[in-house]
């Protein structure tokens, strides 16, 4: 008679909700074994040593670092799978090398990030955040506000992947125009122009990130780019806080070159600059832009069963790598 196999190890490195209970519904329901790290990120070294002890099959995690030490690591490990779309906390080339498939979650968020980049455009034309703080410190000054009005606007997308599209539906049925710029710009796109990115900062009023971050994307838009923009225009970033230098923006704050700041992601996180929280144009939220109650279940439902689908042997739905050397899947698309 067989012995039963062995059942698999699955370590979630972390966690940016109150429990691991959906995680664990997946991966026990199907026979495995679910070991939770600590619910805040740890450090490179902490998820290093946690691998080595453990030596999972899978490995799920949200923001902390899965480096090229925590996947070598592990010999028994197929899979990593993110928590999320962005790739740039897993040491990627190093997983395909050793026959690792990466996996992320591409269109949970769809939605919700596409909404919260909309939302802060709103805020900034009608002056929403400026003129709640000032109600709130008794000031009441109806003939002070500066406000646009969003139809005669020019709003310039970068990065026209699922998330860009979704951003530049919503506001084009608000009236303005829209702009949009990636390197892989798709056959068609009715109601968008697409230009080149110094173009797209000429033009626009407000500017919107929707790129992941990588080598080549680090630092986007820094003190160059934001001279090409029109004065007292809108930078609005809900991918990732490295794609912009802060510094740069925090200058073009102080300067008049920007008038508004909305950012939903920093390269400093949560360390909030107090050169930009002394800005009165900055609106800031804390990571926040792929949250809702139906985007989080979901994010942890799909990625929890890339990692059992890996284990059964199957394909994943959403590779981000071949492992064995070839390219890179299509999953990283923000």
């Amino acid at each position: 008679m067989t012995p039963p196999s062995r059942p698999d190890t699955v370590l979630l490195t972390d966690h940016a909700w109150p429990d691991d209970s959906v995680e664990r519904s997946v991966i026990e329901g199907a026979g495995h074994t679910l070991v939770s790290g600590p619910a805040e990120p740890a450090s490179a070294e902490t998820i290093e040593a946690l691998v080595a002890e453990h030596r999972p099959a899978g490995i799920l995690t949200c923001w902390a670092p899965v480096s090229s030490l925590a996947v070598e690591a592990s010999p028994d490990l197929r899979i990593v799978a993110r928590l999320g779309v962005g790739l740039d906390n897993i040491a990627v080339d190093t997983a395909t090398e050793r026959g690792v498939w990466v996996t992320n979650v591409p269109d949970y968020c769809v939605d919700e990030v596409s909404d919260h980049a909309v939302g802060m455009v709103l805020a900034w034309t009608r002056g929403l955040a400026v003129l709640d703080r000032e109600v709130r410190t008794g000031r009441w000054d109806p003939a002070g506000a500066r406000l646009r009005r969003l139809s005669t606007l020019t709003c310039g997308i970068v990065g026209f992947g699922r998330i860009g599209r979704a951003t530049a539906r919503k506001l084009g049925a608000f009236g303005c125009r829209i702009l949009a710029h990636d390197p892989h710009p798709p056959q068609d796109a009715p109601g968008v122009e697409l230009v080149d990115l110094q173009e797209l900062l000429r033009r626009s009023d407000a500017v919107i990130l929707h790129v992941p971050l990588t080598p080549g994307t680090h630092h986007l838009i820094g003190a160059d780019e934001l001279a090409l923009m029109k004065p007292g225009g809108l930078l609005v970033n809900v991918s990732r806080g490295g794609l912009v230098d802060t510094d740069s923006v925090i200058k073009a704050l102080d300067g008049g070159q920007l008038d508004g700041a909305a950012f939903d992601v920093l390269e400093s996180e949560p360390h909030v600059p107090a050169g930009l929280l002394d800005q009165p144009g900055a609106l800031l939220t804390p990571h926040v832009a792929f949250s809702s109650d139906a985007s989080v279940t979901e994010l942890r439902r799909r990625a929890a069963e890339e990692v059992v689908r890996i284990l059964a042997g199957e394909d994943p739905a959403h590779p981000c790598n071949h492992p064995g050397g070839l390219p890179a899947g299509p999953g990283d698309r923000r």
